[in-house]
């Protein structure tokens, strides 16, 4: 390994996000985050790095540990670690050693989580409760993880409340859509090298993942075929020109399948002995749980690794299917993950969060909150200053005609 690729990767990345190189200058200058103990668990590669690092210029003591085990980049984990941040993560752990790690990020005794996927937020509440004492929030990443603290406060036992960055308008409109769009097809297409353009995809789920990635595989030529579970976003795909249908027909139909749900079981047993020879099988969802992996395992009579990330699993009828990253996020197993610019807006809510947090210690109840209005505003503005675009303002004649009555 080039002990400078690292380095280099958290530079390029740097290069291109302007929001947080101004957030990075303010930190740096106000310290606001002096003292403050932060533990983190997100895909670690040069963009997350320099989320972390930037919490460390504002003044905090950070460990972080990957969120996904093919997901952590080794060499820029060993960059992160050499500017200061505590790194326990490492490309291709197991279980074991995913929750070891897991468990030394959390032995710094944190006082704000940032999670991705749930997985932090749930051990403190479990088998380290020890700790929520000195909790004083957690920033969420991800649909999944807003889902089971959504889950943890349904059943009144959250503890400390939660910032769902997912659902502020800049992660949820850009990331979810146009990155998550672009980089599944991205991984997909690195991992096969085959073409799309010509081939039945089939995306499971209709939400801002799912829409982006349906666009993109239209965009390369594909026909696309959603299904869903939800009438309105089956409604709206359909608005849009897919064509909607139960995973049973789509599975009979399907060249490349692309789970985007957040949920579990989405294809499995029911689906695996109706799949044409030579289908690939992906995931775009947070955990490897929508495509039912120890149920194919049971299936199949023989699984072969044919290609760098692709598993072949020969099924009874003699079909051969292919699995792509162990049904794991393909997006970042299979490629680098979301679009810099896309991530600059995700991290700096991230870090506008944490920020706002500490600020408002103790005067928030414990439960989700979204992201405030404020917060996604200007981020938004930082962006289209960075570009270079400018937009009008309203006059106080528009303001009085829009919020008095008339």
């Amino acid at each position: 390994m080039d002990k400078n690729s690292g380095k280099l990767k958290m530079e390029w990345a740097m290069r291109n996000m302007p929001v947080m190189k101004n957030i990075e200058r303010r930190f740096k200058k106000e310290k606001p985050l002096k003292g403050i103990r932060i533990a983190m668990a997100l895909h670690l590669e040069a963009k997350t790095a320099n989320l972390a690092y930037i919490l460390k210029e504002g003044g905090a003591i950070v460990a972080i540990t990957g969120s996904n085990p093919l997901t952590t980049q080794d060499d820029v984990a060993e960059a992160l670690a050499r500017k200061g941040v505590k790194v326990y993560a490492k490309y291709g752990e197991n279980e074991k050693e995913y929750w070891e790690n897991y468990n030394k990020v959390l032995d710094i005794k944190p006082d704000i989580i940032v999670d991705d996927g749930g997985d932090m937020v749930y051990l403190v509440h479990t088998k380290r409760k020890e700790l929520l004492k000195n909790i004083i929030g957690a920033s969420e990443e991800t649909t999944t993880g807003v889902i089971r603290d959504k889950a943890l406060q349904n059943e009144n036992k959250l503890k400390f409340p939660v910032i769902a960055v997912n659902n502020g308008q800049c992660k949820y409109l850009f990331d979810n859509r146009y990155g998550t769009g672009q980089s599944t097809w991205d991984g997909i297409i690195r991992t096969t090298n085959l073409t799309v353009a010509g081939k039945n995809v089939v995306v499971a789920g209709f939400g801002w993942v799912g829409r982006g990635v349906a666009m993109r595989a239209k965009g390369l030529g594909a026909r696309v075929f959603i299904t869903e579970v939800n009438p309105i976003r089956a409604m709206e795909a359909h608005m849009e020109g897919f064509t909607v249908l139960p995973m049973k027909e789509a599975a009979k139909a399907g060249d490349i399948f692309v789970t985007t749900t957040g949920d579990t079981n989405v294809i499995d047993k029911r689906h695996f002995a109706l799949l044409k020879d030579g289908a690939v099988l992906t995931n775009a969802g947070h955990f490897n749980v929508e495509i039912n992996m120890p149920e194919l395992e049971k299936f199949a009579v023989k699984k072969r690794i044919v290609r760098k990330n692709i598993t072949e699993y020969t099924l009874p009828n003699k079909n051969r299917v292919y699995v792509l990253g162990e049904g794991r996020l393909v997006n970042l197993a299979c490629a680098d993950g979301h679009p810099i610019e896309i991530m600059d807006l995700s991290f700096a809510l991230q870090s506008l969060s944490v920020e706002y947090l500490l600020k408002n210690k103790g005067k928030l109840q414990n439960k989700v909150y979204n992201v405030p209005e404020e917060i996604d505003t200007k981020v938004a503005e930082e962006m289209l200053k960075a570009n270079g675009i400018k937009i009008d303002k309203l006059t106080q004649k528009q303001i009085d005609y829009l919020t008095k009555s008339h």
